[in-house]
């Protein structure tokens, strides 16, 4: 039985006075599971924070604004970058800042891109760099995942952890297809009789469309639930007492290989979730929407959404089944589906008609699914490969570099031809198959997890 963690030196009234969820006769489960639904109630929020970029960008041109595809994809990019970057920091706040006092600072930050946002698509000769900045600040939410994950996973048994981090994660990257889907409908609606700003004039001559719509509704919405959510975290929740003497020994992570293993399966799958989501949108605009085929073109915002509610669902059916068969043998079945739903992805690129769309979507719907697999697998397979001060570094660092996901496929997407990506993916995706089987599913493995 794992001895029970102790209070840090120096402490709040937030922090616990010792924890050790491995002993059942004291394991305060009521207070685990409700940190688990405020703290994934406020990461849903994060992640439409995070993603609100991508929700507005294919549109933004039909406002008024002059942005080149490259500009677009850039501004889709910019989230993945910085929430990437700053993941690299959440990371290490979890036992230095605690539970409470890191979501309820992360959540107060997360309206600076949120009205942000509101306020620059209103006005049409914003400069590109003011876009960029706001892009940059939407990575908040992208950050807060490395930071909310490992403070979850501490009050958690090992044998609950895979389901409580799938349920935690796959939630969260729910605000993902919430925010995809309720942008085009709630920016058709003058919110409190149009006081939060006037309407904007949306034109796409292809469908002969001419109307009026809010596009800072997609900002302004989301700041009563920011609200409640500050005050659930800065009212509810604890601290565990696990704390790191600093900065130099949480590094100690990057000493064990399983950390860099670990890190390329986390960017197969949640980098290519997260990467494939922010630029869903996008790609079909590209492929199949008006600009390629005029009135008969496909509207991204009718579908893109999908992606990431497939994604979601499958990491949180799976987090449950992970605990029971262990998480290697699904991260390897995760590898597979992504490799063969790019490969059938990359010959649908080329489309001489819009009939060819539904193949491309179906094939986009596996990696997704795969792709929602492999991130409830990987995260039952950490806390079981390295102990629990470890496990949350890790946990925080492989999904800092997931997050740059949406920067490296915008990127490669605005410089190389979509289907040798899909292809490239195909390719990363089998090297994962092996390095799975060979570390951690094979009879025998070195870490069997």
């Amino acid at each position: 039985m794992n001895a029970p963690i102790s209070a840090p030196v120096s402490k709040g009234r937030d922090w616990l006075d010792s924890w050790n969820p491995e002993d059942p006769r004291t394991w305060q489960s009521r207070l685990a599971w409700k940190t688990l639904w405020i703290t994934t109630f406020n990461l849903t929020l994060c992640f439409i924070s995070w993603f609100l970029v991508s929700a507005l960008a294919p549109k933004l041109n039909n406002i008024g604004f002059s942005l080149s595809k490259e500009q677009l994809y850039w501004l889709i990019a910019m989230p993945g970058l910085a929430g990437g970057t700053l993941r690299l920091i959440w990371t290490f706040l979890p036992p230095i800042m605690g539970t409470r006092k890191l979501v309820t600072v992360t959540m107060a930050l997360l309206l600076l891109p949120i009205v942000g946002w509101a306020i620059v698509v209103q006005n049409p000769s914003t400069p590109f760099y003011a876009l960029l900045m706001l892009a940059v600040l939407a990575g908040i939410g992208g950050g807060a995942f490395s930071g909310f994950m490992p403070s979850t996973s501490y009050f958690f048994p090992k044998s609950k952890q895979g389901t409580a981090l799938g349920l935690q994660a796959g939630i969260g990257n729910f605000g993902v297809s919430i925010v995809q889907f309720v942008t085009p409908w709630i920016v058709g609606i003058a919110l409190l009789g149009g006081t939060l700003g006037a309407s904007q004039h949306f034109a796409d001559p292809a469908k002969g469309i001419d109307k009026s719509v809010w596009y800072q509704n997609a900002g302004y919405i989301w700041v009563p639930f920011v609200i409640v959510g500050i005050a659930l975290a800065w009212m509810l929740l604890r601290s565990v007492p696990v704390q790191a003497r600093g900065l130099k020994e949480q590094f100690d992570i990057f000493g064990n290989k399983h950390t860099w293993l670990m890190t390329v399966l986390y960017v197969m799958t949640f980098g290519t979730f997260s990467g494939l989501a922010a630029a869903f949108a996008l790609l079909i605009n590209n492929v199949y929407g008006s600009a390629a085929f005029g009135a008969e073109g496909i509207d991204p915002l009718k579908y893109a959404f999908w992606g990431a509610l497939v994604g979601s669902v499958a990491r949180v059916a799976t987090g449950p089944l992970a605990d029971r068969i262990g998480g290697a043998p699904l991260t390897a079945v995760s590898a597979i589906g992504i490799a063969g739903g790019a490969v059938f992805t990359a010959f649908q690129l080329s489309p001489t008609s819009v009939d060819q769309f539904p193949a491309f979507f179906w094939g986009m719907m596996v990696i997704f699914f795969a792709a929602g697999v492999g991130n409830a697998s990987t995260f039952k397979q950490m806390p079981m490969i390295f102990p629990p001060r470890q496990a949350g570094g890790v946990i925080g660092w492989v999904s800092a570099i997931a997050a740059y996901g949406p920067f490296l496929v915008s990127v490669l997407l605005a410089t190389i031809a979509p289907s040798a990506f899909f292809l490239g993916l195909a390719a990363f995706a089998l090297i994962g198959l092996v390095l799975t089987v060979a570390f951690y599913a094979r009879p025998g493995a070195e870490k069997k997890s």
